[in-house]
């Protein structure tokens, strides 16, 4: 894409050279069309200009969120998610994580009580609840802005019951034919993740003749059908879904296309931490010597037009990006 950041970016735009992408400081000389061709954005054909400005363009406002990168701190009340399983063994041990997080900058606490991790077992509504709802009721009693990672439409409306905020649907509201409605009743903000299938077959649906443009067409596909079952467009944000439904070496060649899916209009949230990818990068690290490699790809997220970085390690997230805001408005 021809990137510029800081002041190179500023006089570049100014001198009618570069854009500004998704209307920050960062900018672009040079766009990819469909055809395969690269060309100068000042030669960009008339029939692109309109998806042209949509890159261009600061993402709508979503969930309450201030504009710019924001943080999304995962907390899962679970036992075998693959980073933290076990790691809070009760609510008590949770609702703390959780209350350190937005302490720590999280604008958003994302919990979660069932597992979607490739191979996860499935566990019932009621076991998921069961996990989850002391911690979300005692979050929001804090003060936490509490969003809930879950596929179960009994789920988001008991979470939604005792406070939540936002939904997190990694299946896009396509698990459960209940969710839509749920989400589209209660007027609240949502994520829709790329994904296909279940958890336990999703590695096997990995297959893929034009990667980014089959997740950017079952994304906006997901997006256009929760609109029109009700949900309202400003209250979507798209995840690309990395590692789900996606091979390493895919996910590797999605993440720096990210900026591509800008042109779908929406507020985009990026989970890459301490995802596998980033453990075969660094020569077979285990989840617990991710965290330096998750905020790389975090930040190179961030440079290709994410504005949520949804993550296990907040106080070394939330200071990058402060290192990162700072960089942008030097002159």
């Amino acid at each position: 894409m021809g990137l510029l950041f800081g002041p190179a970016a500023g006089a570049a735009v100014a001198a009618r050279r570069a854009l500004p992408l998704a209307g920050g400081t960062i900018a672009f000389a040079l766009l990819r069309l469909p055809d395969g061709a690269i060309v100068p954005v000042d030669a960009v054909p008339e029939a692109q200009r309109g998806a042209l400005a949509r890159f261009c363009a600061l993402p709508p406002p979503w969930a309450g969120l201030p504009a710019g990168a924001q943080v999304m701190g995962i907390l899962n009340a679970t036992p075998d998610s693959f980073s933290d399983g076990g790691r809070y063994p009760d609510a008590a041990a949770a609702i703390a994580a959780g209350i350190g997080m937005a302490r720590a900058g999280a604008a958003l606490v994302d919990v979660g009580g069932e597992s979607t991790r490739p191979g996860a077992a499935a566990v019932s509504p009621a076991e998921e609840q069961a996990r989850i709802l002391p911690v979300v009721a005692e979050l929001v009693r804090a003060g936490v802005r509490v969003s809930v990672d879950t596929r179960h439409a009994a789920t988001m409306r008991a979470a939604l019951d005792v406070g939540a905020a936002v939904i997190n649907d990694v299946s896009g509201l396509r698990h459960d034919p209940e969710s839509l409605g749920v989400v589209a009743r209660a007027g609240c903000p949502v994520v829709v993740m790329h994904s296909r299938g279940t958890p336990a077959e999703m590695n096997q649906r990995a297959v893929y003749d034009d990667l980014l443009g089959e997740v950017a067409a079952e994304l906006g596909a997901a997006r256009d059908a929760a609109v029109a079952g009700g949900v309202a467009a400003a209250a979507i944000a798209l995840d690309p879904g990395i590692g789900f439904a996606k091979s390493g070496a895919q996910n590797l060649a999605l993440l720096p296309r990210l900026a591509a899916l800008l042109g779908l209009g929406q507020r985009l949230v990026v989970g890459v931490s301490r995802k596998n990818f980033i453990g075969r990068l660094g020569g077979g690290l285990a989840p617990a010597e991710r965290d330096p490699g998750s905020l790389a790809a975090g930040l190179f997220a961030l440079l290709l037009g994410a504005t949520v970085l949804r993550t296990h390690d907040v106080v070394a997230t939330v200071r990058a990006i402060e290192v990162w805001r700072g960089l942008g408005a030097v002159e």
